[in-house]
C-alpha cells in the first residue's frame, strides 16, 4: 500500500532554493536573531554578511562550481557560517564528525571533498596530510556577537555564484548513514528545499520559534534540518562547546525558552522524563507538566522507534497545546519521510508498549511498503528508496514499524528470527523500558537468544534487591505471546541500553554474556585456547610479583641513603631487633608491589566494570596504601616526640590521607558494576 500527499511539488519554483530562503529572511529581518551560542547571538544580518566573507575566500581560493566543501569544527556558530558560505559560493557542503575523528576521517575518506574547512584544534586530528585541500576558518574569525558589518558595497554590481539558481538536481550537501562504515548520500538542492517545506507544512515554524537539535552536527537530523529555523526566521539555539552535553540541554530549553526540540527518544526522556525519587515504579504519565519546558510547543523525535506509551507519557509531560512528533526518515530523503502524533489515532489503542506507529507520508512524500518492507519515494518522482525497515499498513491508513531487517536472527535450522515483535512483547512488562534480543554464538548452537532490558525512564536502575524480572518471569509473561523456540535463554540487565551517535540503539556495543557452559568447557579441557588464557593471567600475575620484588630491594637499599639512620637497630636486643628489620622489608616490598600495580593495576580493577570514576580513585587509593608506609615509617623514626610541628605534618601527610584512601576502597568493594551483567543460566531443555 502507498501513502502519499501532492500538497507540495518538486521543482514548482525552480528559481527557489534553501539559500535563497535564508537571504530573504536575511533581507527582511536582518536584526532579528538567527544564532544563539550561550550568551553570544548573531542576527540575520551579521550571519549574512559572514557568510558573504568567507564565500569570497572560497571563490578567491578557485572552488570549482558544485565541488564538495568538507565543514570539520567544533565551533557551532562557524559551522552554520560555512555552511552559508559553501551554498553562496556555488559548492554543495558535508559536515563531518569533530568528536570523534575516527569516525571524521572515515566520513572524509568516503565523500572525497574538495576542500575542508576546518580550525587549527581539529586539523591535527582530521588531516592526515593525503586528503582534501585544507582552509583555516581561524585564519579571519571575527568573534560572535560582535559589530554588525554591513555587505560589501560591491555585491550588486559581483554577485555570487549562490545568487543564481542551480538546478533542483544539483547536490546541496552530502549526508552520511553509519558510523563505524559511512556511507556518503547526495542531496539535491530540490530535495533539501522540499524536505523544509513538507517540514513547514506539518509543523508550521514561525519567525518566533527557537530550535534546538541535540543530536551532533555530522548526523542528518542536524545537517538537513537546520533549513527548519534559518528558512523560516526562526533561531537556531547552538551549544558553546563543541556538542550538547544532556545536564546542559535542560538548561538551554529554560533559558533560551527553545519552542522547537530536535532530539532521539533518550534524550527526550533524560529531558523530560526524571529519575525517579523512590524506588516505585509509579507510572510516570501521571507526572504533570514540567515547569522547565513550559516553552517547548513541539517535540520533534526522530533515530529510533518511538513506542506510543513512550509518546504519551513525553506528550504528558508538556503543556497543553504542545506537540509530540514521531519523525522517521532516512538520509536519502534529507531525514524525513513520515510523521505521527497522538491525534491521527482514530480511536484508543490497547498494548500501547508494543506498537510503535510511523503515521503518514509528509507532504510531497510517498510511503509505500514492498513486501513488508518500507519505501519512501521523495517528491522528485525517482525510484522508491529502500530503508530497511520492515513495516505495515493499518486498517486506519496508519504506518506501523515493523523493525529492521538488518537484525534479523539466524536460529538454529536456518529459520530467519525478526526480534522487534519479541522485543515488543518483552516491553509489555511492567519493569522492562527498554529492551534488544540479539543472537549471541553460544557453545550448544549457532545462536543463543539474549535479553537486554533497561528499567523505564523515571524507574529505579536496577538497585540491589528490586523486584525486576528474571528469565523465569519472562518466559512467564512471553507464554501464549512467542514461540517457545523464540523464548531468550538469558537475560542481562543494563541501567540504558548503548546508543549511537545519531541516538539509535546500538546492538554492536551490547556486553557480551559470559555463559558458563564455555567457561566450563575451556576448564576442562587442554586446548590452546584455555591453557593460553591461563598461563597468560599466570604468567602476568608472576612477572606482577617479582617486579615488585625486585623493586622492594631496591627501595631497601636506597632506605639508608635517603633517611640516614632510620633502620639503625644498634642497641635493640633480639628477637626484637629481626622482627623490626622485618618489618622494614615488608615496607619496602609493599613499595615495589605498590609502584607495580600504579602502572599495571588500573586496566584490571576496569574489568570489574564499576564507575570509571571510582575505579580510577579506587585504583590510585590502593596504590597509596601500599607505597606510603615505606617512606612514612622511616620519616617517623626520625622524628622527635616531642617534635610537635613534624609530628602533626606527618599525621596529615600520611595519616589522613590513609584513612581517606581506605575509605575509598571500601567504596569501590561494596559498589556495583556499572553495567552490571545478571545472568541467569536457565534450563537447557529448550528445543
Amino acid at each position: 500500500m502507498t501513502q502519499g500527499s501532492e500538497s507540495v511539488r518538486f521543482g514548482e519554483r525552480t528559481t527557489d532554493t534553501v539559500l535563497h530562503r535564508f537571504e530573504q529572511w536575511a533581507l527582511d529581518t536582518p536584526g532579528a536573531r538567527a544564532l544563539a551560542a550561550g550568551p553570544d547571538t548573531l542576527t540575520y544580518g551579521e550571519l549574512d554578511a559572514r557568510a558573504d566573507r568567507l564565500a569570497r575566500r572560497l571563490l578567491d581560493s578557485d572552488l570549482p562550481l558544485g565541488a564538495l566543501v568538507a565543514i570539520g569544527t567544533a565551533r557551532q556558530t562557524e559551522l552554520v557560517v560555512a555552511v552559508l558560505a559553501v551554498l553562496k559560493a556555488g559548492g554543495s557542503y558535508t559536515v563531518v564528525d569533530v568528536e570523534s575523528p575516527r569516525v571524521g576521517r572515515r566520513q572524509l575518506a568516503a565523500a572525497e571533498p574538495h576542500f575542508l574547512l576546518t580550525d587549527a584544534a581539529q586539523q591535527a586530528a582530521l588531516d592526515n596530510g593525503g586528503g582534501p585541500r585544507v582552509i583555516r576558518l581561524d585564519a579571519q574569525a571575527p568573534a560572535i556577537g560582535g559589530p554588525r558589518t554591513e555587505r560589501p558595497a560591491d555585491r550588486p554590481e559581483d554577485p555570487l555564484p549562490g545568487a543564481a539558481a542551480p538546478p533542483p538536481g544539483r547536490t546541496a550537501a552530502v549526508l552520511f548513514t553509519g558510523a563505524s562504515e559511512p556511507r556518503a548520500v547526495p542531496v539535491g538542492h530540490g530535495l533539501l528545499l522540499a524536505a523544509h517545506e513538507g517540514w513547514a507544512e506539518v509543523a508550521r515554524p514561525t519567525p518566533r520559534d527557537r530550535h534546538l537539535f541535540t543530536l551532533g552536527t555530522d548526523v542528518t537530523a542536524f545537517a538537513a534540518g537546520w533549513t527548519r529555523a534559518l528558512c523560516s526566521g526562526g533561531a537556531l539555539v547552538l551549544s558553546p562547546r563543541a556538542a550538547w552535553k544532556p545536564e546542559d540541554i535542560r538548561a538551554a530549553v529554560e533559558s533560551e525558552r527553545v519552542t522547537v526540540l530536535h532530539t532521539d527518544p533518550a534524550g527526550a526522556s533524560h529531558l523530560l522524563i526524571r529519575q525517579a525519587e523512590t524506588g516505585t515504579l509509579a507510572p510516570v504519565a501521571h507526572r504533570g507538566p514540567d515547569p522547565a519546558c513550559r516553552s517547548l510547543r513541539m517535540l520533534a523525535v526522530s533515530g529510533d522507534r518511538l513506542y506510543l506509551d513512550e509518546q504519551a507519557t513525553l506528550q504528558a509531560r508538556l503543556h497543553p497545546g504542545a506537540r509530540v512528533l514521531n519523525v522517521y526518515g532516512s538520509a536519502e530523503c534529507a531525514g524525513i519521510g513520515t510523521w505521527f502524533e497522538l491525534s491521527q489515532l482514530p480511536h484508543p489503542l490497547d498494548d500501547l508498549e508494543e506498537i510503535s506507529l510511523l503515521g503518514t507520508a509528509f507532504p510531497g512524500f510517498r510511503a509505500e511498503v514492498r513486501g513488508r518492507e518500507i519505501f519512501l519515494v521523495p517528491p522528485d518522482g525517482g525510484d522508491a528508496i529502500p530503508t530497511g525497515d520492515l513495516g505495515l499498513t493499518r486498517d486506519d491508513g496508519l504506518l506501523e514499524y515493523g523493525g529492521r531487517i538488518r537484525d534479523r536472527i539466524a536460529l538454529p535450522g536456518g529459520r530467519l528470527l525478526d526480534p522487534y515483535p519479541v522485543e515488543s512483547a518483552i516491553r509489555g512488562h511492567e519493569g522492562i523500558g527498554a529492551v534488544i534480543v540479539k543472537g549471541v554464538d553460544g557453545p550448544r548452537g549457532p545462536r543463543r537468544l539474549v535479553a537486554y532490558v533497561a528499567p523505564p525512564p523515571g524507574g529505579p536502575t536496577w538497585p540491589a534487591g528490586a523486584a525486576l524480572p528474571d528469565i523465569e518471569e519472562l518466559r512467564d509473561h512471553l507464554a501464549g505471546k512467542v514461540l517457545r523456540e523464540e523464548f531468550p535463554r538469558t537475560v542481562i540487565r543494563l541501567r540504558t541500553l548503548p546508543r549511537t551517535p545519531a541516538g539509535g540503539e546500538d546492538r554492536d556495543a551490547l556486553p557480551l554474556p559470559i555463559l558458563p557452559e564455555a567457561a566450563r568447557g575451556a576448564g576442562s579441557k587442554s586446548g590452546k585456547s584455555g591453557t593460553t588464557t591461563g598461563g597468560g593471567e599466570t604468567s602476568a600475575g608472576c612477572a606482577a610479583g617479582c617486579g615488585g620484588v625486585g623493586l622492594g630491594l631496591v627501595a631497601l637499599i636506597l632506605t639508608n641513603l635517603l633517611w640516614p639512620g632510620s633502620t639503625d637497630l644498634t642497641g635493640v636486643p633480639q628477637p626484637w631487633a629481626f622482627l623490626f628489620f622485618l618489618l622494614y622489608v615488608f615496607e619496602c616490598v609493599a613499595f615495589g608491589v605498590g609502584v607495580v600495580f600504579l602502572f599495571g593495576g588500573r586496566a584490571r580493577m576496569l574489568r570489574q566494570r564499576r564507575g570509571h570514576s571510582l575505579t580510577v580513585a579506587a585504583h590510585l587509593a590502593v596504590s597509596y596504601l601500599l607505597v606510603s608506609w615505606w617512606p612514612q615509617d622511616n620519616l617517623y623514626r626520625l622524628a622527635a616526640k616531642q617534635d610537635w610541628p613534624r609530628q602533626a605534618a606527618l599525621v596529615y601527610a600520611f595519616n589522613i590521607p590513609l584513612m581517606i584512601a581506605g575509605a575509598v576502597v571500601a567504596a569501590y568493594v561494596v559498589s556495583k558494576p556499572a553495567d552490571p551483567f545478571d545472568f541467569h543460566d536457565p534450563d537447557d531443555d529448550l528445543p
